[in-house]
C-alpha cells in the first residue's frame, strides 16, 4: 500500500506541474477573481474532470477509447480550435481592478475548466498512457490507493495554484502584472493550439 500511495503522488505531481493549458486557467482565475471563493467554480469543475479521468484510465476504459483514431482525431481537432478562442479570451480580458465585475462568471469558468480539462489531448493521453498503464501494477485495495493519491495531488495542486495567483492579485493592485500574465497565458496557449496542429498534420498520436 505504501509503495502504491507513494506511487501515485510522485507520477501525479510530474504529470501536473509542467505549465499547460490547465495550470495557466486556474492560475489566472485565481489572480483575476476579487477573492478565492469566486474562483471555487474553475478549482472544483478542473478537479472534478481530473478525477473522472482518473477513474477511467484506472479502471481500463479509457485505454480503449484511445484506440479509435476518428475519435482521437476529433478531439484533438475541437481542443485545437477551443484553444485558439481561450487565448484570444485571456488576451482581450480586462482584470478586476480595471472591470466593476470579475472576467469570468461562474457558469464561464465551469464551461472553460471542463473544456481546458477534457479538450486537451495531451492531458488525456497522459492521463491514459502513464497513470492508466502505471495502474496495472496494482490490484484491490493498492489499486484504490494509488487512484486516490492521484487525484488528491490534482486537488491539493489546483487549490495552490488558485492560492498563488491570489496572493499575486493582491500584491499587483494596479492590475499591470495580471495583464501581462493575461498576454503571456495567450501565448503559450496558443503555442499549445500550434503544436497540436503540426501533431495533427504530421499524424503522429
Amino acid at each position: 500500500m505504501d509503495n502504491a500511495l507513494l506511487h501515485g503522488i510522485i507520477l501525479a505531481f510530474g504529470l501536473i506541474l509542467p505549465l499547460g493549458v490547465q495550470n495557466v486557467f486556474i492560475f489566472n482565475q485565481g489572480a483575476q477573481q476579487p477573492n478565492i471563493l469566486r474562483s471555487l467554480p474553475a478549482i472544483v469543475t478542473a478537479g472534478m474532470c481530473d478525477t473522472l479521468l482518473i477513474i477511467l484510465s484506472v479502471s481500463g476504459i479509457s485505454a480503449l477509447v484511445s484506440t479509435i483514431h476518428a475519435l482521437k482525431l476529433g478531439f484533438m481537432a475541437a481542443g485545437f480550435l477551443f484553444l485558439l478562442y481561450m487565448g484570444w479570451s485571456i488576451w482581450s480580458s480586462k482584470t478586476h481592478t480595471q472591470a466593476s465585475t470579475p472576467c469570468m462568471t461562474p457558469k464561464k469558468q465551469i464551461m472553460f475548466a471542463a473544456a481546458v480539462s477534457l479538450l486537451n489531448p495531451h492531458a488525456i493521453l497522459d492521463t491514459v498512457g502513464v497513470i492508466g498503464t502505471s495502474s496495472i501494477a496494482y490490484s484491490g485495495w493498492d489499486k484504490l490507493v494509488f487512484a486516490l493519491s492521484c487525484i488528491s495531488v490534482s486537488w491539493i495542486w489546483f487549490i495552490g495554484l488558485a492560492l498563488t495567483g491570489r496572493i499575486v492579485g493582491n500584491i499587483d493592485t494596479s492590475g499591470y502584472v495580471q495583464n501581462l500574465i493575461n498576454k503571456g497565458s495567450a501565448i503559450i496557449i496558443w503555442l499549445i493550439a500550434v503544436y497540436l496542429l503540426l501533431i495533427m498534420h504530421d499524424g503522429n498520436f
